[in-house]
């Protein structure tokens, strides 16, 4: 096997000063030089260097292959690097990497945080929402950022998020001679920024009871929704019954406000939910962005069973409208170990799942909810609809 022709170089701000030898012969050996135009003159690599393209494409690199190359990335290259990028795009014997203090690390030893105690994430090309399952009382999350105004944009965000309270530490230039530290709370934010920065989050300041429930079952409120949306206390039985895992992938039939998928992607999972309404798909991508889950969910327009991927998921859920045929179409793509979940409001689709449930076994259960509400001077139950729920798991065949 031939040698590795491509060497990714974590690269920190004292440029080759603070390379190991290793890093340093396989820079001076590369025929040509990839990275974002600050990493190569920090490397002071010359006419070798080639900036990568603006939006970032390895179209340029993948076209040398067989030359000696080196890629310059920040510090660590696969946490929350471009090195994962880089190596997805190739086979393994093509690559080797060289890797230095990532940002993450060094943030983390200017703190004195445990890095295994810390959310890790990369928001220099993603949403701030994606904060919004982490941020709580007591919260420690250490985040890549943009460019040097996006510390601003991040405190006022928190801010409008309600928690401004919450202790933000600004490290700018880590590893450098340039480096600097500063801390100051979100909704007192008034530091002026350069670039390349990081942001730590302390969380000991907020509300007691801040910030999203770890578990299904969240309030309905958090929703944007019409009404079309699996109420609080049946999604929690319904996300129970779907039993998600990490990196497990859902169908959700009939998407309504697309709650199920959403507590599918917080819980770790990728979920597909189909919605034949365009108002209602737009309502679903709202619940997305605002819960800073995109690319966990992806959305059609359409019904099943036509409109499902061609792939197959491990969990499927059926909030409303199931017909035989659907079901029928379902079970011939469920896969060994696969779950599927139906609830029914109606009498005839509870019927559907009764005759279902003889058929194929699993689970039957009649859900009953009342809340209490006025009754003239008193109080009393009010009753909702009776929810049917069947669930089942596929079995190997015979």
């Amino acid at each position: 096997m031939s040698d590795p022709w491509l060497t990714i170089i974590g690269i920190t701000e004292d440029g080759p000063d603070g390379l190991p030898g290793a890093s340093l012969r396989a820079l001076a050996a590369a025929e040509i030089v990839f990275g974002g135009p600050r990493h190569l003159a920090l490397a002071g690599v010359g006419a070798r260097g080639r900036a990568w393209p603006v939006p970032f494409d390895l179209a340029p690199l993948l076209a040398l292959r067989g030359r000696r190359v080196a890629a310059l990335v920040s510090g660590d290259p696969f946490w929350c690097g471009a090195g994962g990028s880089i190596a997805a795009a190739l086979e393994h014997h093509e690559w080797h990497a060289l890797p230095a203090p990532g940002v993450l690390s060094l943030a983390a030893a200017r703190l004195g945080w445990r890095l295994e105690e810390v959310v890790t994430l990369g928001l220099h090309a993603a949403p701030f929402a994606r904060l919004r399952p982490h941020l709580a009382r007591g919260c420690r999350i250490i985040a890549t950022l943009r460019d040097g105004d996006a510390p601003a944009a991040l405190a006022r965000w928190l801010v409008e998020q309600g928690t401004g309270a919450a202790w933000l530490t600004v490290l700018e230039r880590l590893g450098g001679p340039s480096e600097r530290v500063r801390i100051t709370q979100a909704d007192g934010f008034a530091l002026t920024c350069a670039a390349p920065v990081a942001v730590a989050i302390d969380g000991a300041d907020l509300p007691r009871g801040f910030g999203l429930p770890a578990v299904p079952g969240r309030a309905d409120a958090l929703f944007t929704h019409d009404g079309q949306i699996t109420k609080s206390p049946i999604r929690a039985l319904t996300l129970a019954a779907l039993a998600p895992r990490a990196g497990e992938v859902l169908w959700d039939i009939g998407g309504g406000s697309g709650s199920v998928a959403v507590e599918w992607a917080l819980a770790g999972g990728r979920a597909v939910t189909v919605e034949p309404r365009a108002d209602r798909i737009a309502t679903i991508r709202a619940n997305i962005d605002a819960f800073g889950l995109g690319g966990r969910i992806t959305v059609i327009e359409g019904s099943a069973p036509e409109a499902l991927p061609s792939d197959t998921p491990d969990a499927i859920f059926v909030g409303g409208g199931a017909s035989q045929a659907l079901l029928e179409a379902l079970w011939a793509r469920l896969p060994p170990g696969a779950r599927l979940v139906a609830n029914a409001v109606t009498l005839e689709t509870e019927s559907l799942l009764t005759r279902w449930h003889a058929d194929h076994g699993g689970r039957l259960l009649r859900i009953d909810i009342a809340e209490a509400a006025p009754l003239g001077r008193m109080r009393g139950w009010t009753p909702a609809r009776p929810i049917v729920q069947w669930s089942v798991t596929c079995a190997s065949p015979e």
